[in-house]
């Protein structure tokens, strides 16, 4: 099917040329005509007149229900909204002495919300002194970037911005 912006199309007599090439709903070509035979053939069939491609010598014009155009042309649109997925960015915090068990179960949500298709800020927040060792945190960024390698990759490497070094891993293409 033919995709039209919405304010290009003109139907029956707000059509200009004198002459056009006109389809029917099926691709059918009956050939190039006068504008009021077009509109005639249109008539009897209880359709619509309408110019699909203005810019053509001479303009083509399908006849066609246009009212069932537009709805299904709405449908289409609706339905190409649905199947896009927006990536949202997930953050998991941790800080420079975390124990192992809770390491394991903030990548573990690093990975559920992988492959829910979304990206991952891994965030290490430093408290007072400890900003005076920031390959502690680096080293803990990239020993999750170790355990995340097979389902992601690394978009940031780790890096100190103020108090915090944030890594940003996305999923994998499974194209």
């Amino acid at each position: 099917m033919i995709v039209i912006a919405k304010d290009e199309l003109r139907i029956n007599e707000e059509i200009r040329a004198r002459e056009v090439r006109v389809n029917t709903v099926d691709g059918e070509q009956l050939g190039i005509m006068p504008l009021a035979r077009a509109l005639e053939l249109a008539a009897q069939h209880h359709l619509d007149l309408v110019e699909i491609a203005p810019k053509a010598k001479p303009p083509v014009c399908r006849i066609m229900d246009y009212g069932k155009y537009q709805y299904e042309q709405q449908k289409r649109e609706k339905e190409a909204r649905k199947r896009q997925k927006t990536v949202d960015v997930k953050e998991v915090k941790l800080r420079i002495r975390i124990e192992e068990h809770d390491f394991d179960v903030k990548t573990k949500n690093a990975i559920r919300f992988l492959e829910g298709g979304d990206k991952v800020k891994a965030t290490i927040m430093f408290r007072g002194r400890e900003l005076t060792h920031p390959e502690l945190g680096e080293e803990l960024l990239n020993k999750m970037a170790v355990k995340l390698q097979d389902i992601a990759v690394i978009e940031r490497k780790p890096k100190l911005e103020g108090r915090n070094m944030v890594m940003i891993v996305a999923p994998k293409s499974s194209k």
